[in-house]
């Protein structure tokens, strides 16, 4: 049993229950803030639609959601808070940069003229999750790192080499975000040789990938995969996602997937109306999706409730354990 920061304060990993492993509540590119005609930001009211959109996989049996929001993509602290405490669902926030493209490098990137900023990094994060983030008193849970599309910038491998500092030195896992489906099996590398524990290694966003050969070189490690863009069909099909979760739980990988959405209910920035077909490739993307649609149609296919339970609620809690 390990014990884990949420943001309500800490509790035992035997008091996660089933677990939503990467989403969001909001999520806003850096620029949003430059758009002058930009929705205000409102917190309160973010909140409500927050805890409307979280209703009906609480009725699920969700007890657990980690916000894989980084530093960078404006994380609030204080929404996951109120979410949570309305709502009465465990919230983990995190602490970690996004990737190069869309993150904000340009201080660090700066900064690494004069200074080691590998060791800044990692002071930051260790500061969330020991201190607490800024003066909220909410302290991290998680540490979430990005990379780019098939290739690891400099600047992306000293925030991986920062989070893996922090994760051998506190025990708080490191989740990440892949890019079309690449860099899994060189992020878990780069982590483990810099000390961190695999079994505290989450790979994210498996699912832009439908080739078992790249899922199985990572779960080769030791660490943990998820299938967390359920319901993003714009960008890859379920039907494809789905194939790879049965035949991965076929040849005996069922303890170490997971599965989420990487939903935002909210976005920042001014409002856009998308277009038809994009309506209809969104159409199952929220927190419910799983539970609604992904597991009957997984139990359909032959997998046991045991393997369904494995990886909603055994293999998070074995994550942020180190099991």
């Amino acid at each position: 049993m390990a014990m884990i920061n949420t943001v309500l304060g800490p509790i035992s990993s035997d008091e996660l229950g089933v677990t939503l492993i990467h989403e969001h509540l909001i999520l806003a590119y850096p620029g949003w803030e430059c758009d002058a005609l930009a929705a205000p930001y409102d917190r309160e009211a973010i909140a409500t639609v927050c805890v409307e959109a979280l209703e009906q996989a609480k009725a699920y049996g969700l007890k657990t959601m980690v916000d894989a929001t980084p530093i960078d993509l404006n994380r609030d602290v204080e929404l996951d808070r109120m979410v949570s405490d309305r709502l009465g669902i465990n919230v983990i926030c995190a602490t970690g940069l996004y990737m190069e493209a869309m993150g904000k490098p340009a201080y660090l990137k700066f900064r690494s003229q004069l200074v080691d900023t590998t060791t800044e990094i990692y002071e930051t994060f260790m500061k969330e999750i020991t201190q607490g983030i800024e003066d909220t008193g909410v302290k991290a849970g998680v540490i979430k790192v990005a990379t780019g599309r098939g290739e690891i910038s400099d600047y992306e491998e000293r925030v991986l080499r920062a989070a893996a500092r922090a994760q051998k030195e506190t025990g708080v896992p490191i989740i990440t975000h892949t890019e079309a489906g690449t860099m899994g099996p060189e992020q878990a590398d780069l982590l483990i040789s810099e000390g961190a524990d695999p079994r505290r290694i989450m790979i994210g966003h498996i699912g832009g990938n439908a080739n078992l050969q790249y899922h199985t070189s990572i779960l080769d490690k030791g660490v943990y995969i998820a299938f967390d863009r359920l319901g993003i069909e714009i960008m890859f099909r379920d039907a494809l996602r789905k194939a790879c979760i049965i035949g991965l739980i076929g040849i005996g990988y069922a303890n170490r997937i997971m599965l989420s959405h990487d939903y935002s209910p909210y976005w920042l920035g001014r409002s856009v109306e998308l277009p038809d077909i994009a309506k209809t490739l969104l159409a199952n993307w929220s927190y419910s999706h799983v539970f609604e649609n992904i597991i009957p149609a997984l139990k359909e296919a032959g997998v046991t409730d045991e393997n369904i339970n494995m990886m909603m609620v055994e293999n998070p809690r074995r994550l942020f354990a180190g099991e």
